[in-house]
């Protein structure tokens, strides 16, 4: 598997530690005028500091952001350790549902508010992912063709998914799902 999906190295942390199960995102510049849109249903986590602020996640995330930063504050090459699988997807249009979702992750309500207001459409995409672990991540070097401000990217070799365990059980999983769920109602489900 070649795609990858850039997320921020502190967002790419709390999928991993199992403390949310979903991505938002409205787009990169790169993306053009359509926006965000889902390239693939599995992809592999490609954890980037581009673009990441410490001020723009709540506390708790803050301390693992400056964890994180301590150990490594280059990016000459990345560890890629999680893969994604889509389970859902959304693009939310209510800042009320939008707000409700606090505690399902980690930005803070106004970074998630300036998103959602930009451009011409009030929306944001929402991706509920189950993440699975390799028990030994693999060493990218980073190219120039894995910069820029963008969601996804290909590999430049295919990466082997055996050996990977989910970082959430199925119960722990549907349970957080649900919770999800119970917020953007299930009627604004989108099929990938």
């Amino acid at each position: 598997m070649q795609k990858a999906f850039k997320e921020w190295t502190v967002v790419v942390d709390a999928l991993a530690r199992g403390e949310q199960i979903l991505i938002l995102r409205k787009g990169g510049i790169r993306e053009g005028k359509a926006g965000f849109q889902i390239l693939a249903d599995r992809f592999w986590l490609f954890p980037t500091q581009f673009h990441q602020q410490r001020e723009a996640v709540i506390e708790t995330a803050q301390q693992r952001f400056d964890e994180i930063h301590m150990r490594s504050n280059t990016e000459e090459t990345i560890a890629i350790q999680f893969m994604a699988e889509l389970v859902e997807s959304h693009e939310i249009e209510d800042w009320g549902r939008v707000a409700r979702l606090n505690g399902q992750q980690i930005w803070r309500e106004d970074v998630i508010r300036e998103r959602f207001e930009w451009g011409q459409k009030k929306a944001i995409s929402a991706m509920i992912v189950r993440v699975f672990r390799l028990e030994h991540p693999f060493s990218v070097a980073m190219t120039g063709k894995y910069g820029g401000c963008r969601s996804w990217i290909n590999l430049e070799m295919s990466l082997p998914t055996d050996g990977l365990t989910p970082v959430l059980t199925k119960a722990e999983f549907e349970n957080r799902l649900a919770q999800f769920r119970e917020v953007v109602a299930w009627h604004q489900r989108r099929s990938f």
